[in-house]
């Protein structure tokens, strides 16, 4: 899928951005999959895992297993906690910033930083829901210049398409969030 072809929502998301030296190359797919963290490596696993703990729940409350269903959920509570856990010990407080938007093809920040129109950087994004941690690459396609500073926009030319997919479930649960917002606002109106 091309970038264009995903939807980017506006929210906030902790991301760690290593911008590389003007110039430099990214590695190639084989060396890329060799510099992912293992924390991350792993939040891909227990994103799968989460998924088929879902069809289990079903299953044990069709069959009127409610407390056992009760203890999974429990159990994966805890499971994903100390994911997140682990995952933050990779969050880089000098690369930190928080996105403007993000979707499974790009995202938008604020810096004071100097960059440049097709400039690399290494990208780590610590996701709450669903609980993850992607590393990719981007590069920067869009700068504009406001009052808080620059405004970039980078789109992901190495993402494994299980990252991607993670990043579809976050955008579409801060899609949600922002929708039932204006539903509670428009409420109190």
């Amino acid at each position: 899928m091309q970038q264009n072809e995903f939807f980017t929502v506006t929210g906030p998301l902790k991301v760690n951005i290593a911008p590389l030296r003007l110039g430099s190359t990214l590695p190639d797919l084989d060396q890329y999959i060799a510099e992912i963290p293992a924390p991350f490596i792993a939040s891909s696993e227990f994103s799968l895992l989460d998924q088929q703990n879902d069809a289990a729940k079903h299953e044990l409350n069709q069959h009127n297993l409610k407390h056992v269903a009760e203890l999974i959920e429990q159990q994966n509570g805890k499971l994903n906690l100390l994911l997140n856990y682990i995952i933050s010990q990779q969050d880089d407080p000098a690369q930190r910033h928080i996105t403007q938007s993000f979707g499974a093809g790009q995202l938008s920040y604020l810096t004071s930083e100097a960059l440049q129109i097709g400039q690399f950087a290494k990208v780590k994004l610590f996701l709450d829901h669903p609980p993850a941690g992607i590393f990719c690459y981007a590069e920067v396609t869009n700068l504009q210049t406001t009052d808080a500073g620059q405004l970039v926009t980078m789109n992901f030319v190495r993402i494994l398409e299980e990252h991607q997919d993670l990043l579809i479930k976050a955008a579409l649960y801060q899609q949600q969030k922002l929708l039932r917002q204006r539903s509670l606002n428009r409420g109190k109106q």
